[in-house]
């Protein structure tokens, strides 16, 4: 099962993942977006990184680092206004 047909089978019924009061996207996205006051909205995405699998288990902690902020700029970016410039590793 793959992470798209995981989500909507165990995860996207759910009402806490549906769009709402305070939800503008819920799961299904790499990240939710959340409505804020005065029309604005906050992007938020959490992953898991697995010792083994997405990363060597003994490895330098700021490589690790590295990764983890590569992984979530990588779901936020899509997100991101055009002029706003995010950090790179």
């Amino acid at each position: 099962m793959g992470e798209f047909e995981l989500i909507r089978h165990y995860f996207a019924a759910a009402p806490c993942a549906q769009a709402g009061d305070g939800v503008a996207l819920g799961i299904g996205d790499d990240c939710a977006l959340l409505a804020l006051p005065a029309g604005e909205q906050l992007a938020v995405s959490t992953d898991t990184l697995v010792a083994g699998v997405h990363f060597p288990a003994v490895c330098d902690p700021l490589l690790l680092g590295q990764r983890s902020l590569a992984v979530a700029a990588s779901d936020l970016a899509p997100w991101a206004p055009p002029r706003l410039p995010l950090p790179l590793p």
